[in-house]
Formats: structure tokens, sequence, C-alpha cells
């Protein structure tokens, strides 16, 4: 009888030995740089006592790799890196890139010079891959991912066109359920605050709410634009009071916006939630600590950036993620109770 040959070991196996991610076992095998020493001689350890002889034709490819990923966002905030949105984003993508060893760049795209150093990094093949945030209207950022060689993943949906990787939340539904609560606690006179026209965030909060309030048989009064942010959520809410001095109810595309909003109605003597419910959208920490505590939509922002990191590792690995949606939901705080308030 022939000897039953032996099964070679696999990565996977050499990384559970090791105690770390395939990915990271890739990267010590192909002695691909910005691995710690520690998992590189854990790593090692495990390919001599299990035998693994890495295949030459990925090491060949792996031995390519820049070791980095960029997130690039396209907005005119120079802060926007600061921003509690985004800096949650940044979070939870830094802790998926933990367990890779990719060094994680930031790029603020916002200029002409800012999209051509962008692309003179990609053309150098200074990075692995790209995460895109923060498109607008027609941006020639979207446009990279058709010419940049490498795996893109887009976080949140650009108003045209749907990339081939992307993680979003369910804004469509998120803002429907704010509509379903006014409906609810016995609002008739609603409007609504929000973003910039060109964003598919917008319009998809604008598209969830308006469903919501027509399935409950309650008219929308109306409509004000402005930019994510205190500032544009104050202004519109100047405008919609002066246009809709009744109204009753206030849902905003973000907590910013609806920060901003809760301001104007004290300076204009409104009680909330007594007058108005006011109702934001994202959930962050400035939501619990607003005049009164802000109910509002909740999206999970910092998964929204683990999952962009992990879908793009699994990309530039290989492999073909599908896109990902990620669950709303309302917290109710004092702003816009389950039970409507005296009045």
């Amino acid at each position: 009888m022939q000897p039953t040959p032996r099964r070679m070991p696999t990565l996977d196996e050499v990384a559970a030995r090791a105690g770390v991610s395939r990915t990271v076992a890739s990267r010590a095998v192909n002695n691909v740089p910005h691995v710690s020493r520690a998992k590189r001689d854990a790593v090692e350890r495990a390919v001599r006592e299990l035998g693994y002889v890495p295949n030459s034709t990925a090491r060949a490819l792996a031995g390519n790799r820049a070791g980095a990923v960029v997130l690039a966002a396209s907005s005119d905030e120079a802060g926007l890196f600061a921003d509690p949105f985004f800096a949650e984003v940044v979070v939870g993508v830094s802790a998926a890139l933990d367990e890779t060893d990719l060094e994680l760049i930031l790029v603020l795209a916002n200029s002409p010079r800012g999209r051509s150093r962008l692309r003179q990094m990609v053309r150098s093949r200074r990075a692995d891959g790209i995460m895109l945030m923060a498109l607008r209207g027609d941006d020639p950022l979207g446009r990279l991912a058709e010419d940049a060689g490498m795996p893109v993943v887009f976080g949140g949906l650009p108003l045209t066109g749907e990339p081939r990787w992307y993680v979003d939340a369910d804004n469509r539904g998120g803002a429907r359920l704010a509509a379903d609560h006014f409906a609810r606690t016995g609002r008739t006179r609603p409007v609504m605050i929000t973003g910039q026209v060109d964003s598919l965030v917008s319009v998809a909060r604008e598209q969830g709410f308006t469903e919501g309030l027509t399935l409950a048989g309650v008219p929308l009064l109306g409509v004000s634009s402005g930019a994510f942010l205190v500032e544009g959520g104050a202004e519109a809410m100047e405008r919609l009071l002066d246009a809709h001095p009744r109204l009753d109810a206030v849902f905003a595309a973000s907590d910013g916006m609806a920060i901003g909003a809760l301001q104007v109605l004290h300076r204009r003597g409104l009680r909330v939630p007594e007058d108005v419910s006011v109702i934001g959208f994202d959930d962050l920490a400035g939501a619990r600590h607003a005049n009164p505590p802000l109910t509002t939509v909740r999206q999970p922002v910092r998964a929204l950036g683990h999952e962009m990191a992990r879908m793009l590792v699994n990309a530039i690995d290989g492999h073909d993620p599908n896109p990902l949606i990620l669950p709303t939901r309302l917290t109710v705080r004092e702003s816009a109770p389950s039970a409507a308030p005296p009045r």
C-alpha cells in the first residue's frame, strides 16, 4: 500500500497556532512591513512547528503591498476629522486595523490640491486600499474607484451610482421611525431640517420621513436645508419658524442640526417638548447632554468605520465582500418623549 500523502498545513492553521488573524499571518509570512515583532515571532514559530510552506505566487503578490490604507473624505469643513461623527468613524476603522498592523492614513481631499495628492498616492501605490467618506453630488473622488486599480470601500452611498463595496446605515428606515414617533405622540404639524441636497444621506432621510408621515396620514408642513452643523440647524429652524409659527415637531437630519434647532426654539420662547418635539439623527455623545436630552435615531457610527475597514481588508486579501447596511433605532429622551406632555 502506498502511504497516504501528508496534508500540507494551511495559513489558517498557522494563524490559529500563532494566535493572530489570518491577515497578520499572511503579512508576517510574506515579510510585509508593519507587523509587530511579537506577532512576527509567533507566526514564524507556528510555521516551523507546522512545517508550513507558503505559496510562491501569493508571496510575490503580497510582497508588493504598501502596508497602509487611506481614509479620505471630501468636505468643505477644515475640522472634519475633529467632528464627533468622523471621530467615531476613525475609532472604528482603527480598531479593525489593529488586527492587521496596517497603517491608517487620513486624507482631507476637499480641494484640487488635496485630490491631486490622493491621486498621486494611488498612482505611486503608497496604499493598498482606500475608504471614501462624505461624498456629495458628482464628487470627482467618486470616480477614483474606477481609476485606482485597488480596492475602494465607500462609507455611505454616493448620490449617483452604486459602488461595488460600501457600508451604510439604514437612513430611510431610521427617518421613518422619527415620523412614526411623532404621529404616535399626537404631533400633527411637523417640519424637517435636512442636510445638503447633493448628499444621498439627506435625500434618503427626507424620503424616509416623508414616507412615514404619509403612512400615518400626517402632512409635512415644510422642509429647510443646511449644513450638518449646529449653525446649519439654527439657521434652518429660524426659517421654518418664520414660515410655520404653529409647528409642533421638528426632525433634524443630524444631532448637530437638532441642537441648533433647540437653541433657536429656546430663544423664541417655545418649550421643548411641551410646545415642540425635536428628534435628531446619529445619537452621538452630544445628544445626551443637549437641553433637554435629545431623542434621536441611533446609527452605529463606530461600527460603520469598523465594518468599512474589515470590508477593505477582505477585498485587499482577494475576497469579494458583500455591501452592508447597518440597522438604525430610535433612542427616546426628553426632547420627544413617548407620551405627549401636557401643553
